[in-house]
């Protein structure tokens, strides 16, 4: 078991863990103050939830914790940083790692070693400990994250979750009083996710201190407290209980708020519910004459998946593949998908989602089967055939953009394949209108925000007018507000005819874009159908670590189907 950290004491008791005072920070080359005279107190063994949208400074604050700003990054700092009783001005960052522990939103960047157990020492070598005192802490750091006996592994052969775990025993392994994670499960399938939020527990069990940055309301709701930043201030700081029910707030604020609490809300119920049990109590409570329905009526699927006399946009058959001799990354996979189409590709990590992608658009080879477009053999088609039938977008926008301006980065794939440069023109304006970048024209993409640059990702595919759009986690990293924004473009682009095909982690989003559902496990498609159909499959999802959102499971006690909080709301009122 990790040790306790040990917070310094005063005369009047235990101090506080975290103390900030009037901290404020702007980057050198920037006019606007990234942290506004931030102040607030974290008890000793208090886990706080760090919540707003990309840009208000979370990250920033983050580091200012432990000195990597204004060490590493430099700019004007004023305020103080306060661990226990210690003023951290005069020290350095590897100082301060001893009792303020860092686990970063790219965790991968933090494993470099060839082994687990060299992954835990490197951060104990690094501030000088004995070989003998190494070894004594790295099993029980690897004990408390739940990776005893993984000592000798490759990091690289470990699944999402436990890199981010291992990520963590390092951490751990220094025995800091406080722990700050930044986002700690971005890009994490929900059986990681769960790993990692459940470690987060058991941590604050143990009575370490903990500072979470995090996207998702719904995963904070064990947290003491909430701050929410705006403009690199704290806007609020209250108990999740209280915060999580001011909807509006949140919304002006670029925070998702708990689905829950926002079907409360449009009933108008002030009180937050923490779970679904607590959520109907109230909603009966309020509405005692809502039905009861029996399980049949709730498992009943909502929608059906209808039979097309069209070619296939994509017809797969067969198609099987391997990076390794022992391990199939695709496993005899066929499917069919029809134009206009919306379908969400789901799965574990490594289940083999993006190498199908990758096959679909012929950057991977398939070592037996075959993959068709429009009825033709993929092998067969010239790449502006193939371009005007399937575009993908990358999960990272960085991967595929390159150019010096915007509006380069557009008008490559057309200068590409010869048009000419009127209808050049016309595409990135069109394009550009599409995803509301218009005005920057000769903005540097690589100083765009995440979600600008995944949008002119998905402009610089539009411009070649696929008739199918693969996008691999579109929102991955994303805040609320650019959740959504990338979420309206993907429909608008689906009802102009356009058919999507969208590799998720996020049940959200399935619940309430996507039309069918593909789950992967193992390089094997095991359900393919209806949305509604998938949810209802109750032991299907438990069995595939990936849970129906919490309105869904709602809507299924009172005996409908619902995919948002608002049709929810509009469904109870109608049947009160």
């Amino acid at each position: 078991m990790i040790a306790k950290p040990q917070i310094a004491k005063s005369s009047a008791g235990a101090a506080p863990a975290i103390t900030v005072e009037n901290l404020s920070f702007t980057y050198h080359g920037s006019d606007e103050p990234a942290l506004r005279g931030i102040s607030f107190i974290q008890s000793a063994g208090e886990m706080i939830g760090i919540v707003g949208a990309s840009g208000v400074g979370k990250s920033t604050l983050a580091k200012c914790l432990n000195r990597i700003i204004p060490e590493f990054e430099g700019g004007r700092f004023a305020g103080r940083v306060i661990i226990g009783n210690r003023s951290f001005e005069d020290l350095a960052v590897h100082d301060v790692a001893g009792a303020v522990g860092m686990v970063f939103q790219d965790f991968e960047a933090q494993l470099f070693s060839t082994n687990v157990a060299h992954e835990v020492a490197f951060a104990m070598e690094q501030a000088g400990m004995s070989r003998a005192e190494m070894v004594r802490r790295i099993g029980p750091a690897l004990q408390a994250v739940g990776l005893a006996g993984f000592e000798h592994r490759d990091p690289t052969t470990l699944s999402g979750g436990e890199k981010q775990r291992l990520a963590i025993a390092a951490v751990l392994a220094l025995e800091p009083g406080v722990i700050v994670m930044d986002e700690p499960t971005t890009d994490l399938d929900p059986e990681g996710r769960a790993e990692v939020f459940a470690l987060i527990q058991h941590l604050r069990a143990q009575g370490l201190t903990l500072v979470v940055i995090e996207h998702e309301t719904g995963e904070l709701r064990g947290c003491d407290r909430i701050l929410l930043m705006r403009e690199g201030a704290i806007a609020a700081d209250a108990p999740p209980g209280e915060l999580f029910t001011r909807i509006d707030l949140l919304e002006e604020s670029g925070v998702r708020p708990p689905d829950l609490n926002r079907v409360l809300a449009g009933l108008g119920i002030s009180q937050p519910a923490d779970d679904v049990d607590q959520a109907e109590v109230l909603i009966r409570c309020t509405f005692p004459n809502l039905p009861h329905p029996l399980a049949s009526a709730i498992d009943a699927p909502s929608d059906s998946m209808k039979l097309s006399a069209e070619t296939p946009l994509v017809e797969l058959n067969d198609l099987t593949f391997s990076y390794a001799a022992d391990r199939r990354a695709l496993d005899a996979v066929s499917l069919k998908v029809m134009p206009g189409e919306f379908v969400a590709v789901i799965g574990q990590n490594g289940s083999g989602k993006t190498t199908l992608a990758k096959h679909i658009i012929g950057l991977l080879t398939p070592e037996r089967g075959r993959v068709m477009l429009d009825g033709r053999d993929r092998s067969q088609l010239r790449p502006a055939e193939s371009a005007h039938l399937v575009g993908y977008v990358f999960q990272n926008p960085d991967h595929q953009i390159f150019a010096a301006t915007v509006e380069d980065e557009v008008k490559f794939g057309p200068r590409n394949f010869g048009l000419p440069a009127d209808e050049i023109e016309h595409r990135c304006a069109e394009v550009l209108r599409a995803v509301n970048l218009e005005h920057e024209r000769a903005a540097d993409p690589f100083l765009l925000g995440k979600g600008q640059r995944q949008r002119l990702a998905v402009a610089s595919v539009l411009a070649l007018r696929p008739r199918l759009l693969i996008l691999d986690e579109p929102t991955t990293g994303l805040d609320y507000r650019e959740q959504r924004r990338m979420m309206t473009l993907v429909s608008d682009l689906n009802r102009a005819g356009i058919a999507i095909v969208m590799i998720t982690h996020t049940p959200s989003l399935v619940a309430e874009y996507a039309r069918r559902v593909i789950l992967m496990r193992s390089g094997r498609i095991i359900f393919d159908g209806p949305v509604g159909g998938f949810f209802a499959q109750h032991e299907l999802l438990r069995t595939s670590s990936f849970r129906a959102p919490e309105v869904i499971e709602l809507a299924a006690r009172l005996g409908t189907i619902a995919a948002t909080p608002e049709k929810l709301a509009n469904w109870i009122r109608d049947h009160r």
